[in-house]
C-alpha cells in the first residue's frame, strides 16, 4: 500500500499553477491568504521567505518550499527588506496571460514558481495541513525533483501544444516528488503534522493497514498486532506523531471515504456502512452524525442541493 499516493488520491489533492515572479534589485511582498498549500520553487537567484514568527528563509535556485493552507508570508530579495501588500489585480492579471509578475527596482535576478494545491473540502484528513513550518527541500537533494522543475521552468518558457495538460501534470508529480525528496532527507525535523508522521515506521505501517483494508474491524490491538508492536506503543506513537488514537483515525480515514461515496454515487447507505467497515447502517449513522453533525442521508441531500 503506497499511503501517501493513496491519500492523495482520496484527498483530491490538486495542483494549479500560480503566478511566476521576476525580480531584482529591493523588491518584498506578502503574498494574499490562500486555503490552499502554497509551493514556491525559485528557478533562478534567491528568494527570502518570511513566515510571521519566524526567521527569513533563504531559498536559493533549485530550491522549494512548501507552506501550509492559510499561512501569512510574504517572499523578498532579502532578509530584512520591508514588504509591500500583492497587487492582487496585477497578479490576476500576470495569470490570465501567461506572464511573469515582476517586481523590484531593477532587471530581474530571481525567478520564482508558485503553485497552489488545494484538497477536497469533505475530506478531513490534514494531508497538506498543519505544517508546523514551512518544509524546505535544497538543490542538489533529490535529483529527480530537480529535473522536474527544469521541466516545468522549459514549459513555461516556451509553451507548446497542449502546454496546460502538461503544466497540470508535472505540478501534480512537483508535489510527490517534493514530499518523497523531504521525508527522505529531512528525518530530523518533526512537522507535528500527516506528513510528518510518515516518517514513523510504526505508524507508517499502521496506516497502510488502516487505508489497505479500510473496511476491517480495527481496534487498538489488531491494528498493534498487524504492526508487531504493543497496544500501548502504538498508542503512544500515534499520539506522538498525530496528536489522536489509532481509534480516532480509523474513524475519520472511513468518514472521509463515506463523505465521498455519498456525495459521488449512488450506492445505498446501507452499502457504504459495510463499505467502510461498519456492521450495520445503525452503527454508520451514530458514528456519521458524531464526525459530520448530521445523518448520512441528510448529509447527501445537502450536498447534492
Amino acid at each position: 500500500m503506497d499511503v501517501l499516493a493513496e491519500v492523495l488520491r482520496v484527498s483530491g489533492a490538486r495542483g494549479a499553477l500560480g503566478v511566476v515572479v521576476k525580480a531584482g534589485g529591493l523588491w518584498g511582498q506578502w503574498l494574499d491568504s490562500y486555503p490552499g498549500a502554497a509551493l514556491h520553487v525559485v528557478s533562478r537567484g534567491t528568494m527570502w521567505l518570511h513566515v510571521t514568527g519566524d526567521k527569513p528563509l533563504e531559498v536559493r535556485a533549485g530550491d522549494a518550499v512548501l507552506v501550509s493552507p492559510g499561512t501569512a508570508h510574504g517572499m523578498a530579495g532579502g532578509p530584512g527588506l520591508a514588504m509591500g501588500t500583492c497587487d492582487r489585480e496585477a497578479a490576476v492579471r500576470a495569470i490570465d496571460r501567461g506572464s511573469a509578475l515582476r517586481l523590484g527596482s531593477a532587471p530581474a535576478t530571481t525567478e520564482v514558481i508558485t503553485l497552489h494545491y488545494e484538497q477536497d473540502p469533505e475530506v478531513s484528513t490534514p494531508v497538506l495541513s498543519a505544517l508546523a513550518r514551512p518544509m524546505h527541500v535544497a538543490a542538489g537533494e533529490n535529483a529527480q525533483l530537480g529535473r522536474t522543475v527544469e521541466l516545468l521552468t522549459a514549459e513555461l518558457a516556451q509553451p507548446g501544444f497542449g502546454a496546460t495538460a502538461a503544466v497540470n501534470s508535472v505540478v501534480d508529480l512537483l508535489l510527490v516528488q517534493f514530499v518523497r525528496a523531504w521525508l527522505d532527507r529531512h528525518p530530523e525535523e518533526r512537522s507535528g503534522s500527516w506528513l510528518g508522521a510518515m516518517r514513523d515506521p510504526v505508524v507508517r505501517d499502521a496506516l497502510a493497514c488502516v487505508h489497505a483494508r479500510p473496511e476491517h474491524p480495527w481496534t487498538t490491538e489488531s491494528l498493534a498486532a498487524a504492526t508487531r508492536v504493543s497496544r500501548a506503543t502504538l498508542s503512544r506513537h500515534f499520539r506522538s506523531a498525530l496528536g489522536q488514537t489509532p481509534g480516532a483515525y480509523v474513524e475519520q480515514w472511513r468518514m472521509d471515504l463515506a463523505s465521498l461515496r455519498l456525495r459521488d454515487t449512488e450506492e445505498p447507505v446501507e452499502s457504504i456502512a459495510g463499505a467502510v467497515g461498519y456492521g450495520s447502517p445503525h452503527a454508520f449513522s451514530r458514528a456519521f452524525r458524531r464526525a459530520r453533525g448530521t445523518p448520512p442521508g441528510e448529509y447527501r441531500s445537502r450536498l447534492r442541493a
